[in-house]
């Protein structure tokens, strides 16, 4: 039986992230997230998790990799998009773009990791995000802080790309104790 492989756009995202922004300790990393293993499609479940295991380990900068990670993933996965079909996205309304960008976001959770879904809820300029299997949040033991930062600014930078302005927030989040993941996105009024 084969090991279950970490989307690319999960494992390109953290390696751009930790060198940006821990170049002394990219090395280190890379015995994980090696380009072979990423040009392959053979990074597995095991590597991701003992990278954000160490990641934890490395205090604050763990939630800020881990957000830049998350913009990079929407950032690529808006310009993988062809040209036309993005024209035509930012010719919607803006109630139609944030559905566009959401409808993209939930594809975006699913290619990073199989087991992964968001299901997306919108009500009163608010939308819901029920997050269901985030490797992020794999744990042993609780933790203080939420983990879910690489959704929560995925989901954010996604609707900015759309022109739609959103604060993200997480709600709740299974690291912390909580029964499953939640990340709100207040949609902001132009």
């Amino acid at each position: 039986m084969s090991e279950v492989r970490i989307g690319r756009i999960l494992v390109a995202s953290l390696h751009q992230a930790i060198a940006d922004l821990l170049p002394t300790r990219l090395e280190f990393y890379e015995n994980w997230l090696n380009s072979a293993g990423l040009r392959e499609g053979t990074v597995g479940l095991a590597a991701i998790s003992a990278v954000l295991s160490f990641l934890r380990t490395e205090g604050e900068a763990y939630g800020v990799v881990t957000t830049r990670a998350g913009e990079y993933a929407a950032d690529w996965t808006v310009a993988s998009m062809g040209r036309a079909r993005r024209r035509f996205l930012l010719a919607l309304p803006s109630w139609m773009r944030a559905r566009a960008a959401l409808r993209q976001a939930r594809a975006l959770v699913r290619e990073t990791y199989p087991s992964s879904r968001a299901l997306v809820r919108i009500r009163r300029g608010v939308a819901e995000v029920d997050l269901r299997g985030s490797l992020f949040c794999e744990v042993r033991e609780q933790t203080g802080l939420p983990l879910c930062g690489f959704y929560a600014a995925a989901l954010r930078r996604m609707l900015e790309s759309f022109e739609v302005g959103a604060e993200a927030q997480v709600e709740r989040c299974r690291a912390t104790g909580a029964r499953g993941c939640l990340l709100t996105l207040a949609f902001r009024r132009v």
